[in-house]
């Protein structure tokens, strides 16, 4: 071993003497050790530019929460279509059922893992594919790009007609046994595939591990319905929809969005990503037969101008972020002022990586979705404040809504999805073009899943 790596008895002497020499390190750490790290580098100065006052805004129903577990993707998106049936119909409140499409997403990821497997069979176990394959089987997180999949083909339901449970309110123990039941069946379908087995026979094996899955979901978290009632009253308490739907005929009726015509545009400013360029994420999905995900890269300023134009046609926006960097959660404030760390530590801790780095060194990527809901404007149109509903529940933050400083967006904010109509001739077409396929452990391929 080399002495000179080691960490000697000089090497502490040093460390302590310096700071203990250090009055602001030593009123740094009474405040820090007795209150959190967090709250000793708070600014207060910071807090009164956090208020929730907005230019534009749309009005949505009451907080959601989406408990313990990572389903803040479909909260998201389910968030941004019953405010269309609020608005269609007046209504005062309305939920879309969370339990639904948690449902079909474990079935069709289940799928889909299987299917990653049998087209990995070649490969090593202990390889870098395959070890990834089977790190995360099934959680609960997920893009966009999946949550349209699931929708067109599934539909979506009012909350009453699947409400939450146990299982969906908490995801773990169902996710825990959904994971170890899956690598089982990849242990069989390799085992099979290696005493000569062929792919027909493996994928009739396939078929039968679906049906093992759909009883453990079905256990879990009660059967689907197939058809149900439905009877929204509005404002004034006048009947407005009624009827027997399908979940697909209630989709059509009650939500009526062009699912294809929503995009994912990511702003992703390392090297390997140029802006202008669509994308792709190799194995990232959940619906076999539509395909993985596609991103177009644009610079922040890109993603803000967009997302103000489909708020002013009165419409929310879901978006992705990395929501636990220079985060008050109890005050639900994102913003890069609002937190002093590198002044508590005195030395840079948060500067030093900046975004790009940040993302080619592990230290941020995607990892929650909400949706904005209004943005305060400078007398020059700039955006300078975000509305953010979360779906934390209404007791999170203000009510359930945070706040999001534009600086914060330019550093954290890495997805936005909106209508494509709102892009540029050339965006389209370059969203359009064959995309760039980046690894499965992209950071641009994390899925969200905070909760």
């Amino acid at each position: 071993m080399d002495s000179k790596a080691s960490i000697t008895t000089e090497d502490l002497a040093n460390a302590r003497a310096r700071f203990e020499a250090d009055r602001t390190c030593v009123v740094a750490k009474n405040a820090a050790s007795s209150a959190g790290i967090r709250a000793a580098a708070r600014v207060p100065e910071a807090m009164s530019a956090n208020s929730l006052d907005f230019d534009v805004e749309v009005t949505q129903g009451s907080r959601c929460d989406q408990e313990r577990s990572g389903r803040c993707w479909m909260f998201a998106s389910l968030n941004t279509m019953r405010y269309r049936t609020i608005k269609k119909f007046n209504l005062k409140d309305f939920e879309l059922s969370q339990a639904y499409p948690l449902f079909f997403d474990k079935l069709e990821k289940s799928n889909w893992f299987l299917g990653n497997i049998i087209s990995t069979l070649d490969e090593p176990l202990d390889g870098r594919l395959v070890s990834f394959l089977l790190t995360d089987p099934i959680g609960d997180g997920g893009q966009w790009d999946m949550f349209r999949s699931l929708v067109k083909k599934y539909g979506v339901v009012p909350k009453e007609a699947m409400p939450e449970t146990a299982n969906s309110r908490n995801t773990r123990d169902m996710d825990k046994y959904l994971t170890r039941y899956l690598r089982g069946c990849a242990k069989m379908l390799r085992q099979s595939y290696e005493a000569g087995f062929g792919i027909d026979t493996l994928q009739k094996m396939r078929k039968a591990m679906m049906g093992d899955v759909w009883q453990l979901l079905a256990i879990s978290l009660g059967e689907p319905p197939e058809r149900f009632d439905v009877r929204l009253r509005d404002k004034d308490n006048k009947l407005v929809l009624s009827g027997t739907f399908t979940p697909q005929e209630f989709f059509a009726k009650a939500v009526g969005m062009d699912l294809d015509a929503y995009v994912s545009l990511i702003s992703a400013p390392t090297q390997d990503k140029p802006f202008g360029r669509s994308f792709t994420v190799e194995r990232l999905g959940n619906v076999e037969e539509d395909g993985t995900v596609r991103y177009l890269n644009l610079p922040p300023t890109e993603l803000k101008r967009v997302a103000i134009a489909q708020l002013r046609d009165d419409l929310p926006v879901w978006f992705g972020c990395d929501v636990d960097q220079s985060y008050l959660r109890q005050e639900g404030i994102m913003d890069t002022a609002a937190l002093d760390i590198d002044a508590l530590f005195g030395f840079p801790v948060e500067g030093c990586l900046n975004k790009a780095e940040r993302l080619d060194y592990g230290e941020s990527l995607m990892t929650h979705a909400m949706v904005l809901e209004g943005v305060r404007l400078s007398e020059d149109g700039d955006p300078q404040m975000w509305k953010v509903e979360n779906s934390w529940g209404k007791d999170h933050g203000r009510d359930g809504f945070d706040t999001l400083s534009d600086a914060w967006f330019d550093e954290y904010v890495y997805q936005v999805v909106v209508d494509k109509k709102y892009l540029t001739d050339e965006q389209r077409a370059a969203l359009d073009s064959e995309p760039i396929a980046l690894t499965p452990w992209d950071p641009m391929g994390s899925l969200a899943r905070s909760r």
